[in-house]
């Protein structure tokens, strides 16, 4: 049974996303193109020209009039045609022309026949007019792209096939969010950072805000990082005040639990407001959320896969919805070759491998022990296996909801 102090995962997402589209972050810049890579759109980006621009040939070929298709047996190329040509070519009657892919096609082409069905003997070609379609291989103004059209709606991630997109429009400035200024530290006295010798056997590497650094910076944000602060009460309220003074949105990992020297949670009840600090979900459970000022707080799981898990499925959603995006990855489900553990009371969110079995079936397999300490479980996974909170153990051959990794996590 789950406790009726845990929020249910679904109730926790809709709170967090209701709350970032409230105050979704309003800081914009224009920045040349290409220092834009995976920035943020701001603006809806309409195209300024027609694509194509002018009537163009998509082959290397010959291009008729439809009144010559009677001519098919034997009709004289008159001359031809060049991309790029500023000059315009003379095409007498019951002649063709041959063309080059790019060239403008003259206004009464009827169609462009590729050059592989054609035979020709001197400067003359035939070729089977009954396979000769109105405007085949034509490229016709705006086909593409309309002038004045969407290409881009605000909130869109400006990667590099879109911003190519942008320059073969001739668009070379774009109106971006500003970077989402991020407050991360971790807390416990356990705590080492990545690089420094361990100071006693008790002693454990800080991978969460290594972790959490890296994939902040993937969704295009601006990372403060505070370092680990030690389990005093004082120092991490000082600290929650400055990182709030300083971000848009504050995350801490570690010290939201029930234990005696969590303090993170006793001090954001002194200088903020929790909206929330316990889910039904696996792994993840001791998770805050809420404010100190104007920044929002996001308060994560000391144990590593915990912190990814949460920092995936509930911190990726609110970035996304303070740049304006709709982030949400499609769910499908699959056989499963694994017998998957599974208590009932908690939405369970377990790595998973997909693959193509000896039958060409998609299927997904358990990347083996799911610990919340066990990073490894991620080393092979593209997935989570996402179990339903009522839900107790799955049997191999059954079906399993799957959500496939964004990109970052890959």
């Amino acid at each position: 049974m789950t406790n009726s102090s845990f929020l249910l995962f679904s109730q926790a997402k809709d709170l967090i996303l209701q709350t970032a589209k409230s105050i979704k972050c309003s800081q914009i810049e224009s920045i040349k193109s290409s220092n834009a890579v995976n920035r943020i759109n701001a603006k809806a980006i309409t195209s300024p020209i027609n694509v194509p621009s002018f009537n163009n040939s998509a082959m290397d070929g010959y291009v008729i009039r439809q009144a010559d298709l009677a001519n098919s047996h034997s009709i004289r190329v008159a001359g031809s045609v060049f991309a790029g040509q500023k000059q315009s070519v003379d095409w007498p009657q019951n002649s063709c022309l041959r063309i080059m892919t790019g060239a403008q096609v003259p206004d009464d082409s009827y169609a462009v026949i590729m050059q592989e069905n054609v035979q020709r003997v001197d400067d003359h070609i035939s070729f089977d007019a009954s396979q000769i379609k109105a405007k085949q291989n034509i490229r016709y103004i705006g086909e593409s792209v309309k002038a004045g059209s969407e290409i881009f709606s605000a909130g869109e991630k400006l990667t590099i096939t879109k911003l190519t997109t942008l320059a073969t429009l001739g668009i070379n400035d774009v109106t971006v969010y500003q970077p989402l200024k991020v407050a991360l530290f971790s807390t416990g006295d356990e705590l080492t950072s990545i690089g420094e010798a361990l100071t006693s056997p008790n002693s454990i590497y800080d991978s969460n805000r290594f972790t959490l650094s890296l994939m902040l910076k993937a969704l295009g944000c601006e990372v403060i990082d505070f370092g680990i602060i030690k389990d005093d009460l004082t120092l991490i309220t000082n600290t929650l005040k400055q990182a709030a003074e300083q971000a848009n949105v504050v995350i801490t990992s570690g010290g939201v639990s029930v234990g005696d020297a969590d303090y993170t949670k006793m001090a954001l009840e002194q200088i903020g407001e929790i909206n929330f600090w316990k889910i039904a979900m696996k792994p993840g459970k001791p998770f805050a959320f809420g404010k100190i000022g104007n920044a929002l707080f996001c308060g994560l799981p000391g144990n590593p896969v915990s912190a990814l898990v949460t920092f995936d499925q509930l911190v990726r959603p609110l970035i996304a919805a303070l740049y304006g995006r709709n982030d949400e990855t499609p769910l499908f489900t699959l056989k499963t070759v694994s017998d998957l553990k599974k208590s009932v009371g908690r939405v369970d969110f377990q790595r998973g491998h997909i693959f193509s079995n000896n039958e060409g079936e998609l299927v997904v397999e358990s990347t083996g022990e799911q610990g919340s300490h066990i990073t490894s479980s991620f080393n092979h996974a593209n997935c989570f296996i996402v179990l339903e909170k009522d839900r107790g153990n799955i049997k191999q051959g059954e079906r399993v909801t799957v959500e496939p990794f964004d990109s970052y996590l890959l």
